[in-house]
């Protein structure tokens, strides 16, 4: 018998998975395997973190079980890189007589040379491969100009990008129905690994379990109780007012289809698709088409070459290692990175502050930064992480204009006013007031460090910098 065999990657789940969907209605319910492929060096090159890849192997193991019920089961290669992937791809079809290869596709530079690979490793055997947008809702090169340029900006792509859902309304797929047995036993999922990238983050079991129902009771709960309270509060560190999905979206254990559906028919709000959170999915989406459109992006060149080309980027060692430390002397940054180091996670608020302090005012090389984030941050999103620092340094798309300089006292001021969060990730500030938290001039006389620069120095520094190249 002739079987389908479906690629998982990032998509750890079975609903709204336009491959799997596909290969079961092609194969009229028998003869579907599965697989994915463990790449541990390809992992290290590509600045995955320990946590990212513990949480992916978890969700892993929860996926086989869901495909289990569907007596569809899961084979796990390892290989070292993606080089090696083709050849073990292939040598798995032909022991199970695979007639097509399923897979969604995926969109940094890295992910599309292999799966090119992969192509003509399969067409040279006359086996063709079904390729799927499932982590986007428009394929790239569906959202353009009227002249049929990709969009540069995010607002009149947002604009675009929403009006074709209102014309289109596209759904998600269902979970496909229970298949043949194969009887082919189901892999186990190796739990550790000695990891290149080891920041000493772990995957923590109680801040992320694993699995699509425990996304989606993150999801029904965040529209039931903060989904009209997010446009106000989610800038406020200290509060949960975040869905607290990006690790799962990450992963693929849910995509933003099924997001858009959920808040569709469970929010009370009938013009839910100008709410800001589903302006952030939109976010998430420019940025993965920006990579098929401006390749060089994948290559850590910035969107605005012409900008940095002007621009001198310093090498303090001391300066970024305090900053990765948390030891600035400004508390919110400090908050955020010991947040980071700790958790694997930081609020997208504190996102914006850490990485404009270390691109804006210590004027350190934003790709440092951004490798340091995917090396800690258990959501590390390529695409995500790449257009926001570059975002943060004025040299990508849509970039926050070079006056926009995040002062960490204003900004820990207005979303931290009771010094909550600083508080709980600097327990020695914990009581003190607001005041004197925020304040790196009282640092000294609160056992803290130095500020490591004078703000005010440094900004008027940057900003004739970035005025003299404008």
């Amino acid at each position: 018998m002739k079987k389908r065999l479906v690629w998982f990657r990032n998509d750890l789940r079975t609903g709204d998975h336009h491959a799997l969907y596909h290969a079961c209605k092609d194969s009229a319910g028998e003869g579907v395997l599965a697989v994915a492929v463990i790449t541990p060096k390809q992992w290290a090159l590509q600045d995955e973190a320990k946590s990212k890849i513990q949480f992916w192997l978890a969700n892993l193991e929860k996926l086989r079980d869901d495909l289990s019920a569907l007596n569809i089961p899961l084979i796990v290669l390892r290989v070292p890189t993606n080089r090696e992937v083709p050849a073990a791809l292939f040598d798995l079809a032909s022991k199970f007589s695979i007639e097509s290869l399923y897979f969604n596709r995926e969109y940094p530079e890295y992910e599309q040379r292999r799966d090119a690979l992969v192509i003509n490793r399969f067409s040279q055997a006359s086996i063709p491969c079904l390729t799927f947008d499932s982590d986007i809702v428009f394929p790239v090169g569906n959202i353009l100009t009227k002249q049929g340029l990709p969009f540069k900006v995010f607002t009149p792509f947002c604009r675009a990008w929403k009006a074709q859902f209102s014309e289109s309304l596209p759904q998600s797929l269902p979970v496909p129905q229970q298949q043949a047995s194969l009887n082919i036993s189901a892999s186990t999922i190796p739990k550790e690994f000695i990891y290149a990238v080891d920041t000493g983050v772990q995957w923590s079991e109680t801040l992320w379990p694993a699995g699509t129902e425990e996304a989606y009771r993150r999801l029904y709960r965040f529209i039931h109780s903060n989904f009209n309270k997010y446009p106000t509060q989610r800038d406020f560190p200290a509060l949960p007012a975040t869905s607290s999905l990006s690790p799962y979206l990450s992963c693929g254990v849910i995509s933003v289809q099924q997001c858009l559906d959920a808040i569709q028919t469970y929010s009370d709000d009938p013009e839910w698709l100008q709410h800001q959170w589903v302006t952030e999915l939109v976010w998430r989406e420019f940025y993965r088409h920006l990579l098929v459109h401006f390749p060089q992006m994948n290559r850590w060149q910035p969107f605005k070459g012409e900008v940095e080309a002007r621009l001198s980027w310093e090498t303090d060692e001391s300066l970024f290692d305090a900053w990765c430390q948390g030891e600035t002397g400004f508390a919110i940054v400090d908050a955020g990175m010991k947040q980071l180091k700790e958790t694997g996670w930081m609020h997208n608020r504190v996102r914006m502050i850490t990485a404009s302090f270390l691109t804006k005012l210590l004027r350190q090389d934003w790709r440092r930064g951004a490798r340091y984030f995917m090396q800690h941050l258990i959501d590390g999103d390529f695409a995500s992480n790449m257009g926001g620092w570059q975002w943060s340094a004025s040299v990508g798309a849509d970039a926050a204009p070079y006056f926009r300089i995040f002062n960490p006292m204003r900004q820990a001021e207005r979303f931290d006013p009771e010094g909550e969060y600083v508080g709980e990730w600097i327990p020695s500030l914990g009581n003190y007031n607001s005041l004197q938290q925020h304040d790196p001039l009282l640092s000294t006389s609160l056992n803290r460090p130095r500020p490591i620069i004078d703000y005010a120095l440094e900004r008027k520094y940057s900003l004739d910098a970035y005025k003299a190249n404008s």
